[in-house]
């Protein structure tokens, strides 16, 4: 993961300071590109600690559509609680649009569906993604999260928005683009996330892991993760762990926190830092 460090160079050797709507403020680049070989380990930070447990019971949750933390917090995550009605609910944001992204007639579409019935049956095709940049429902600027739920609209816009997937000898590889990359807190959570969905697409189609290509707009570090980011820069990487898949379930959608192991996992201490609301 040294490119992931070099990432981290580049942005605060070569950012430029911006605003934002956090009232943060950030340092930024734009337009950045990682790429990942899965058959090299799987592609989890080693020079700081992620929280693995997080990033699959988050995936599962955006897979099962749901937008209340209710789930997520019985299951031990809460990095969603911040933006939150008191009630839990997030407004329509990333499940919703995967797998009920709304209809005019009042129907649905479940893009997930629709990408794993092309792999089976036209993986050739050039169409293979989905996406949840959803504009009838994306929040306003000048309100806060919680009164954009109670006004029918996402929390947040989404960050990760679109992946796109391509098979060629029996591999399947993903690009992830992502408008808005947090580098230090949110990137490794997302590299690790489209990660461990193109596995768990490969063991219900039949393909292996090919390469994860993580593409950013404006990739920036907020100016009060300036200590964090040099105390992570300090250390070296060490080697991937490898990801262990312990059953085949039905489906894309009945997977648990339980399916998964992560071998050979021994990465350093976890670098606390705040989140920008």
């Amino acid at each position: 993961m040294q490119q992931y460090l070099n990432l981290l160079k580049d942005i605060r050797d070569n950012g430029v300071d911006r605003g934002d709507r956090t009232g943060t403020g950030t340092r930024s680049v734009f337009g950045r590109q990682l790429r990942f070989d899965l058959a090299e380990g799987f592609p989890i930070l080693t020079t700081k600690k992620v929280h693995f447990k997080s990033v699959v019971n988050e995936l599962i949750w955006f897979l099962n559509g749901d937008t209340n933390t209710q789930w997520l917090r019985e299951n031990g995550v809460s990095i969603w609680d911040e933006w939150a009605t008191e009630a839990g609910e997030l407004g329509p944001l990333y499940g919703a649009q995967w797998v009920n992204w709304p209809t005019r007639d009042g129907g649905s579409i479940n893009q997930i569906d629709y990408v794993i019935d092309c792999l089976r049956h036209r993986p050739e095709s050039r169409r293979i993604l989905f996406h949840a940049w959803n504009v009838e429902y994306l929040p306003d600027e000048t309100m806060s999260p919680q009164e954009n739920v109670e006004a029918g609209r996402m929390a947040l816009p989404p960050c990760h928005l679109l992946y796109q997937f391509y098979v060629a000898n029996g591999k399947l590889s993903a690009m992830l683009y992502i408008r808005s990359s947090d580098a230090f807190l949110g990137l490794p959570f997302n590299i690790a996330s489209v990660s461990l969905l193109v596995h768990m697409l490969c063991q219900q189609v039949e393909l292996e892991p090919g390469e994860v290509v993580v593409t950013m707009g404006d990739c920036h570090l907020y100016s009060n993760h300036a200590e964090q980011v040099e105390t992570q820069l300090s250390r070296q990487p060490k080697s991937r762990p490898t990801l262990e898949i312990m059953r085949k379930p039905n489906s894309i959608y009945d997977y648990s926190f339980e399916d998964f192991a992560l071998r050979g996992y021994d990465p350093e201490p976890n670098i606390s830092a705040p989140v920008a609301i």
